[in-house]
């Protein structure tokens, strides 16, 4: 008997955007190619194409038509945790809709073995007008359960959810918050052989979130399967045995959590070598100009983001039109949020970095341990000078020279995210090559 507790094949799911062709145009379009096959068909010839393979070549080249997935193959075994990541757009979503049944698949097929308890966008599977007790029983009835069983788990969806108070009020009248918890609770206690999760978790406060997670991870203990959509790689890390990367609508890596993320990470990273010679928004002589700048992570690979906690490399190339005193240069990149407010600064200066010789060219590198800013996005700016003070010492400052995006993290080690606190200074050193 197969270990599998959902076998995907060939999958593909086809949307349309556009009113490029009507329907009548585009089964007038099939009709003609069809009979044209028809009386075009000689000796030696093959077979006329069939009216369906027609109007599949006719939708592949319409533009008003795109896939959202395509070509998904995946086994997915009773017990585990599959955590599911991917850019805005990736077709994350897409897949757990076509996994619950909620939207069928344009080509390929989907074999389960279990019931399936789903929980994506805010709502779904709800009805506005009946209280959250009735929907309990719903969603319960929907899994096959017998009322029975559902009544035996009633106290426990309940106690979890914390919205005692509100059982006996349409679901209508709640908070998306409120929606959410009840939700999960129903999804989790009602004991389907796999569950379903999307990002919708990202509606709740931290302590339910971490509620939630533990949740899921007592779930897959129990022999029961999980698939997990999350752009927090933090939760993907701690619950996930198994991560699955989408890009485009296609899958372009799976295997370890740890792995798969990396990759997805360096996929993120902006276009190589960032240009900043042309820009005239900047101060300075111009005798050491800066010309790029990127992130790496402590493999050297090139990252567009970083998690709260995690090693940070900021490799910054210039250029030298004139000598300059390494012994007297001063080097800085600080960060910034986007009320203009400095949240941390590293400098040469304070420092006390000892420079190498400055060439024609080269690259300086700002290697931050541990990255102590929580979630957000940061402005980088970059500053290198003379030792004394005076506006003409100055080479070259450039302001917004390029954006951070740091992730939520793991920081403290125990799985849950760092999302508040206060900004810090964080350790570092500067160095040339």
């Amino acid at each position: 008997m197969s270990d599998a507790a959902i076998q995907i094949s060939g999958l593909g799911k086809r949307y349309r955007y556009g009113e490029v062709r009507s329907a009548n145009d585009t089964l007038r379009a099939d009709l003609a190619e069809w009979a044209k096959g028809l009386f075009k068909r000689g000796n030696g010839q093959q077979r006329p194409q069939t009216l369906h393979a027609i109007h599949e070549r006719h939708l592949d080249a319409d533009p008003s038509y795109f896939w959202a997935l395509r070509d998904i193959n995946l086994e997915i075994k009773q017990g585990e945790v599959v955590g599911i990541i991917g850019r805005n757009g990736a077709g994350k979503s897409t897949l757990l809709k076509v996994l619950s049944r909620i939207t069928p698949p344009t080509e390929g097929s989907v074999t389960y073995h279990g019931r399936i308890a789903s929980l994506l966008e805010v709502g779904t599977g709800f009805h506005r007008e009946l209280t959250g007790r009735e929907n309990i029983f719903l969603n319960g009835s929907i899994l096959g359960m017998k009322r029975s069983e559902i009544a035996r788990k009633l106290d426990e969806i309940i106690a979890f959810a914390e919205v005692e108070k509100f059982m006996e009020t349409p679901v209508k009248f709640y908070s998306s918050g409120m929606y959410v918890r009840l939700a999960f609770a129903v999804a989790a206690h009602l004991e389907p052989e796999i569950m379903v999760v999307d990002e919708v978790l990202a509606v709740g406060d931290a302590a339910f979130q971490k509620k939630c997670l533990g949740k899921m991870q007592d779930v897959s203990q129990h022999g029961r399967t999980v698939l997990f959509v999350s752009h927090n790689m933090a939760a993907i890390k701690t619950l996930c045995s198994r991560a699955v990367l989408l890009n485009a609508g296609r899958i372009e890596a799976q295997g370890k959590p740890e792995e798969v993320i990396a990759r997805y990470l360096a996929g993120a990273a902006p276009e190589q070598g960032i240009s900043l010679e042309q820009r005239t928004d900047r101060l300075g002589n111009g005798a050491l100009r800066f010309t790029g700048i990127r992130f790496t992570n402590k493999f050297g690979q090139e990252v567009g983001e970083v998690e709260s906690g995690d090693e940070l490399n900021v490799v910054v190339s210039y250029k030298c039109k004139a000598p300059v005193d390494e012994k007297r240069m001063i080097l800085s990149l600080s960060l910034w949020d986007d009320l203009k407010n400095l949240l941390t600064l590293f400098s040469s200066d304070e420092m006390g970095t000892a420079f190498k010789p400055f060439h024609e060219q080269g690259t300086v590198t700002v290697r931050i341990p541990q990255m102590l800013l929580r979630a957000g996005q940061y402005s980088v700016k970059l500053w290198a000078s003379h030792l004394d003070t005076q506006a003409e010492s100055v080479y070259d400052c450039v302001e917004d020279a390029a954006t951070l995006h740091v992730m939520a993290g793991n920081f403290w080690k125990t799985g849950r995210v760092n999302r508040e606190g206060n900004y810090s200074l964080m350790p570092g050193s500067i160095s040339n090559e």
